[in-house]
């Protein structure tokens, strides 16, 4: 008997690796996506939503509901990322406007709905962007929180420090004071820190392999890594550039790809020199009790085996 996929929503900024997420989840049989969030992130929220309509379109999957969430963090000016991502969030191949439908309902609105519809620790929230419609939803409607099943979030670093400040990850820079009340929450969290998506890495051979799939989405995926590519090159003096948020969907799929260890994650929201951190105890040298499991490795070979393999169903 096979089991039920589980159901999750997607709360995410597109950006290239959202869009290699979002297809990863809509080509695997073992989730089913009840919806796709934007929020600000990347890019505008104007532009995260469109493009995750057409990355749903894309993927031949029109039938997905697309909201607009938050278009701001809850406290602090908005930061982007058009440096990496381009102007319009997915830069690199020519996309065609999106022709679905956005839904009317309001992102928060639709979280906060599903967790009370849904049974007991039946859905999981699938975090690939700033966590401000999360928090937003919790503070609204606490009494979702138990209802989750799991919180999977790309977000956060310990050994390999920051991307954007010299400590603090992109995603948690952008809203600390949103990601500070999810990990307070007492949700069960798994984290996808810059530890484990910087193992997550392209090369030729694997930009080729998607290439070489023959498909659209293939070809989409191919341009999308080679277009952000050039930045983390320049940056890290790297090889390749980091799939980051596919790692989320990854681990649902797939969890003995990756290796971690329960510890506690503390979000710094007071100092303006570490603000944005995520202070994780991997030692365990504090008191303070483990609030989530925090991903520090992967099989890389697996990773993009799966990830070409499910790119290729599309």
């Amino acid at each position: 008997m096979t089991e039920a996929p589980r159901k999750i929503i997607i709360d995410t900024d597109p950006g290239q690796d959202d869009a290699v997420a979002i297809m990863l989840a809509l080509a695997s049989p073992e989730v089913e996506v009840l919806g796709v969030v934007a929020v600000a992130g990347n890019v505008p929220l104007a532009l995260t939503e469109r493009n995750a309509r057409i990355v749903c379109e894309l993927s031949g999957k029109p039938e997905t509901r697309v909201f607009a969430g938050c278009d701001r963090p809850m406290l602090r000016p908005l930061v982007t990322a058009e440096q990496v991502h381009g102007e319009t969030g997915l830069d690199g191949p020519t996309l065609p406007e999106p022709t679905m439908a956005l839904q009317s309902q309001h992102g928060v609105d639709f979280i906060i709905e599903t967790l009370r519809r849904e049974p007991m620790h039946s859905v999981t929230l699938c975090a690939l962007g700033p966590l401000t419609n999360i928090a937003t939803a919790f503070q609204r409607a606490p009494d979702i929180i138990p209802r989750i099943q799991q919180i999977v979030l790309m977000g956060g670093a310990y050994f390999e420090l920051g991307n954007v400040t010299p400590v603090a990850e992109f995603n948690i820079y952008v809203d600390p004071h949103a990601a500070d009340i999810v990990f307070k929450s007492g949700a069960c969290i798994i984290v996808m820190p810059l530890d484990v998506t910087h193992k997550a890495l392209t090369s030729p051979q694997r930009i080729a392999a998607f290439r070489d799939l023959k498909t659209e989405p293939g070809r989409l995926v191919a341009e999308w890594t080679d277009f952000f590519e050039r930045f983390d090159k320049q940056k890290y003096g790297s090889d390749g550039a980091p799939l980051h948020d596919p790692c989320v969907i990854a681990w649902l799929i797939r969890p003995e790809l990756f290796q971690g260890r329960f510890i506690n994650v503390e979000i710094e929201t007071q100092s303006e020199l570490t603000l944005g951190m995520t202070v994780a105890d991997w030692w365990r040298v504090t008191e303070r009790p483990g609030n989530a499991l925090f991903i520090n490795s992967l099989d890389a070979e697996g990773f993009f085996a799966l990830l070409t393999e499910r790119i290729g169903r599309l």
